[in-house]
């Protein structure tokens, strides 16, 4: 997998290949109609917003503080990612 910078700077082609291939899925919120599914690559998290009403990806944002998870922190364990 490539840095989180490397990452940051990829293309939005590029982003969508690298979730898809390189990262695991870890649960899914809800923000007003958007999906936002949360990944993680080992070294860094991703979410993905969706929006079922277009039908596509709106946005792909990728960090690696533990303070953004704070949206999670009621439907997933963060135990087990030794963070």
């Amino acid at each position: 997998m490539i840095s989180l910078r490397d990452f940051q700077q990829s293309s939005f082609e590029k982003k969508c290949d690298l979730v898809t291939g390189y990262s695991n899925y870890i649960t899914l919120r809800t923000l007003g109609e958007c999906k936002i599914y949360l990944y993680h690559t080992g070294a860094y998290f991703i979410e993905v917003y969706y929006s079922p009403t277009h039908h596509k990806v709106l946005m792909i944002h990728a960090f690696n503080d533990v303070s953004s998870l704070e949206p999670y922190a009621d439907v997933v364990s963060l135990a087990d990612l030794n963070l």
